[in-house]
């Protein structure tokens, strides 16, 4: 893969670089989780020193194509600039008047960040030919293009795919350590290896799943993905999420682990409520005894043991996905319970312990956890797992030597 190194002396160039700014806001446009700005800085900063002209770009949420001021970045050109420690300007538009004067005032070191790229149709248009013209215009900012937006490098986007044909091209230090990390868990990773999956569906997780039997010790299966597995073993799961449609997925899942000695971990227990409400009544049951009339919405405490012990002598481990409903207080145990032990086993034992971007790296920093606590925390979400699947990444493909 191609990396900065490979563009030579970046001392009074113009560098387009593609972050991953696309944080989540509260009702007052404040930034309540910094984490993908807190990664794009290092990038950043090594450019900056090298007397770039460093020319940031980035998305934020999925505006329709055209301007839409509650998806402006101007929060975060804010936070990168405190980041930064340097002064970070920021032009209205991507490819505009604003965006032409603010890179042309541009000295050596000094950062602009573009508007949303994303108020732009071209930036995820369907076809090439919708995608070039944007392309173009973003290209004529600058004279080398940085790709370090590990998050959006699954998309053929004209800022991640279609820039690369246009300009000396490479990956940043962000992209070079996830890919860096995420090789580590599919070739030859230390074992005992776990894997942790959680969030709402099992359809978001087939590739995962299908790719890791063959590589993982063991699974650990939470969220509400794990009422397809439960009820695929038989069990009453209430008014839980199911997915029928993929019952004898996991069926066939269930039976390849049992045939190739893969360990898959289902709770013992689960909390189950009312309805999905933080005031709803809710209790403790058996995995085996859940209520007709209620929902499951955390594993229970003693599935969090049991998912800590699964945890303790493994040297490697992939989590993605929450085990509940982590954003209230009463199904937030279980998902706290595997971060705590994730946190352990990289400070006692140095494993490998990767959260998998999305809502684990929302729920660890909620909980109070430092991202050094983790061996890595990933920025990718759903780039991470189509890695892990195997697939092709067309943002990566197009950096490879």
């Amino acid at each position: 893969m191609k990396t900065i190194a490979d563009l030579g002396d970046l001392r009074g160039r113009r560098v387009l670089v593609r972050s991953d700014l696309n944080v989540p806001l509260d009702d007052a446009g404040a930034i309540t989780d910094d984490g993908r700005v807190r990664a794009s800085v290092p990038t950043i900063k090594d450019l900056a020193d090298q007397g770039a002209r460093v020319i940031v770009c980035a998305h934020l949420g999925r505006p329709k194509g055209e301007p839409d001021p509650q998806f402006s970045l101007r929060p975060v050109a804010t936070r990168l600039e405190e980041l930064l420690g340097q002064p970070v300007a920021f032009a209205t538009d991507t490819v505009g008047e604003s965006a032409r004067q603010a890179v042309g005032a541009l000295e050596d070191g000094q950062v602009v960040l573009l508007e949303n790229l994303r108020f732009n149709a071209g930036e995820t248009a369907k076809t090439a030919d919708g995608r070039r013209e944007f392309a173009e215009q973003l290209a004529a900012l600058a004279d080398a293009f940085v790709s370090d937006g590990f998050g959006v490098v699954h998309r053929e986007q004209a800022s991640v795919f279609d820039i690369t044909q246009l300009l000396p091209s490479a990956a940043g230090g962000l992209v070079e350590t996830e890919v860096g990390v995420l090789r580590r868990l599919t070739e030859d990773p230390q074992r005992p290896y776990a894997v942790v999956l959680g969030g709402a569906k099992v359809s978001d997780k087939l590739g995962v799943i299908d790719n890791l039997l063959a590589k993982a010790d063991r699974l650990l299966i939470g969220g509400g993905m794990v009422f397809t597995f439960l009820k695929a073993q038989g069990l009453e799961v209430g008014q839980s999420l199911l997915e029928e449609d993929q019952l004898d997925v996991v069926r066939g899942y269930l039976q390849t682990a049992e045939d190739t000695g893969v360990e898959i971990v289902l709770p013992t227990d689960i909390v189950v409520a009312t309805e999905f409400s933080a005031d709803a009544d809710h209790e403790v049951v058996a995995a085996d005894q859940i209520p007709a009339d209620r929902m499951g919405l955390d594993i229970g405490p003693d599935s969090s043991r049991v998912f800590a012990d699964k945890l303790a002598d493994a040297r490697t481990v992939f989590w993605n996905g929450p085990m509940g409903a982590f954003e209230m207080a009463p199904y937030a145990d279980g998902t706290r319970a595997v971060a705590r032990a994730l946190v352990d086993i990289t400070a006692e034992h140095d494993a490998l312990t990767v959260v998998g971007g999305g809502d684990s790296a929302a729920a660890v920093r909620q909980f109070g956890h430092r991202d050094d606590e983790f061996g890595h925390i990933s920025t990718g979400g759903g780039a991470s797992l189509e890695f892990l699947e195997g697939k092709t990444l067309p943002g990566l493909d197009v950096l490879e030597d």
